[in-house]
């Protein structure tokens, strides 16, 4: 993790061995809710002592009727809206879509987002402890995209929500939010899709692959079992490299060719040791998920990104769709190269409820559904209507 140029001043102190969420760290805004059966699982066996963090913004109405569920994406979490303070060490990721006179306008809707299980900010993942104090590490089992829907329909339960006036997703988030559409049709009565597919192919499945082969090749790895080393000592080589392989699978050529050319990083000289500029950029983003996330989630949630095909035990992926009853958007990035809008025009096609394919333009790639907020706040409205 330590650039070859080191900058003046003194060095950040080393991360934690695991970037997760831990008791005794300041709540912030989770709340929580504890399932009181074990959770079975896709691929068998079940998962006991399930608990799921999650935040609200809004009142639920008294029939219930005004409950919208948003769905993060890999290494995002539950904070969707809100500052940086003690518990969040990062704003909302989307921070200008949920508030009074926004898109999700908490005058009127009842805004629910969960941290996925499997993940590391609250919810039930590797880091976390098992029923019997012992932590979950590598005896963590395999997690698909249905699980972790089914443990949100569970939640949705313990809140008394029998059904989302609108779902939420894009990635990740949009993979689990087409299972609800489709395990659940009578729960999702609106459907909004960004930057995600039917199922995972194999370029997708290749490049997760590859940066599941870096965190397990990491030595300071131990099969999954590092979570109680000492600071520094946790699979930050492996999970940086991870990430930068992720990063550029998130980004659009056209932005990176645009804001870095081939320029070298300050008074660094590549030729010498010395590196680029979107070199240092990578650098700054895996030093970053290092310290706010667990490479044990990270290996959970993509393998479970790889587990996912809508089509997959119910006639394949026509007949999968034709479930769907929602009133349904699907939208994606024209510069997105990992999930390309080749993907989305497929579920607009198939959906019965989607019209025609929303496009969202912007340079920045994958990544555009984040960034782009004011388009996708319109996406919402027109979804939600007067």
């Amino acid at each position: 993790m330590t650039p070859r140029t080191k900058p003046a001043g003194r060095p950040a102190p080393p991360p934690p061995a695991r970037g997760a969420w831990q008791e005794g760290d300041p709540p912030g805004r989770r709340q929580w809710v504890r399932l009181a059966e074990p959770l079975p699982l896709e691929s068998g066996g079940e998962l006991p002592g399930v608990r799921m963090a999650y935040e609200t913004w809004g009142r639920l109405a008294p029939d219930g009727s005004n409950a919208v569920l948003v769905l993060h994406a890999l290494t995002g979490d539950s904070h969707v809206s809100g500052p940086a303070q003690p518990g969040h060490p990062s704003p909302g990721w989307w921070d200008g879509l949920i508030g009074p006179g926004r898109a999700l306008d908490t005058d009127r809707w009842f805004v629910v987002a969960p941290n996925v299980l499997g993940g590391c900010q609250g919810s039930t993942g590797p880091a976390a402890r098992r029923p019997d104090g012992r932590r979950w590490g590598s005896a963590f089992p395999f997690l698909t995209t249905r699980d972790q829907t089914a443990a949100e329909v569970l939640l949705a339960d313990r809140l008394g929500i029998d059904r989302w006036a609108m779902v939420v997703g894009g990635s990740m988030g949009g993979m689990r939010a087409l299972e609800w559409a489709v395990t659940h049709p009578e729960r999702t009565e609106a459907l909004l899709l960004l930057a995600c597919p039917a199922a995972s192919g194999a370029e997708q499945i290749a490049w997760s692959s590859i940066q599941l082969h870096a965190i397990r090749s990491d030595r300071n790895w131990h099969g999954g079992d590092y979570h109680d080393a000492g600071p520094g000592r946790g699979p930050h080589l492996g999970l940086g490299l991870a990430r930068r392989l992720a990063h550029v699978t998130y980004r659009g050529p056209a932005e990176l060719d645009a804001r870095f050319e081939r320029a070298a990083q300050g008074t660094e000289d590549p030729w010498r040791g010395g590196r680029y500029q979107v070199e240092s950029y990578l650098d700054h983003h895996a030093a970053k998920l290092v310290r706010r996330f667990d490479a044990g989630s990270y290996v959970v949630l993509t393998e479970a990104m790889n587990s996912h095909d809508i089509g997959r035990g119910r006639g394949g992926t026509a007949a999968a769709l034709r479930r769907v009853r929602a009133r349904t958007l699907v939208a994606g990035v024209e510069s997105d190269r990992l999930y390309p809008l080749a993907e989305q025009r497929l579920l607009a096609a198939r959906i019965p409820g989607a019209d025609r394919l929303r496009t969202i333009e912007s340079p920045n790639g994958h990544d555009g559904f984040l960034i782009e907020t004011e388009q996708v706040a319109a996406l919402v409205r027109e979804l939600a209507g007067p």
